[in-house]
């Protein structure tokens, strides 16, 4: 059985469609975990990072500026958050800048947040420096101290 011309034109627009989409993927990938922008990383030290995950979104002034590179458990108090930035955003984030951990929407992902410094020092942050941290809120202590409260409450109407 011999290949038409016709057939092997379908079969090289077909490979070459392939390889258009392979190379869409690859870019919108990378594009996503910032693998062909210049980066640079920050990170900080939580006592709890309330189910924040590797590949989380960074934002800071209510845009994504990066990703979560890298969680550590250094001691059995506190974890390491890497951050990995786009550089185009290191003249706004100061020395002094905070970083905390919130949601995306009502239930959705947990991200990090930067809050801008500029209050103390004026300075840029540096490549691998450490920013100040807000620990998150410990909702499961907060609900157990209300049902204790609601329990008492209970308690003192019955008797």
């Amino acid at each position: 059985m011999k290949t038409t011309s016709g057939q092997k034109i379908k079969r090289g627009v077909f490979a070459m469609a392939g390889l258009a989409v392979l190379v869409l993927a690859i870019f919108l990938i990378g594009n996503k975990k910032s693998l062909f922008s210049t980066t640079f990383n920050v990170h900080g030290m939580f006592r709890n990072v309330n189910g924040l995950q590797v590949g989380n979104n960074v934002r800071f002034a209510g845009i994504n500026v990066g990703v979560v590179q890298d969680i550590q458990i250094k001691t059995d108090s506190s974890v390491n958050v890497v951050l990995t930035l786009n550089a185009d955003v290191k003249k706004f984030i100061k020395k002094d800048a905070k970083l905390s951990i919130g949601s995306d929407g009502l239930m959705g992902d947990k991200l990090v947040v930067i809050a801008p410094g500029g209050g103390i020092s004026n300075e840029q942050v540096d490549q691998g420096q450490q920013l100040a941290v807000v620990n998150p809120l410990d909702i499961d202590k907060i609900i157990n101290k209300f049902t204790k409260i609601a329990d008492k409450a209970g308690d003192l109407v019955e008797g």
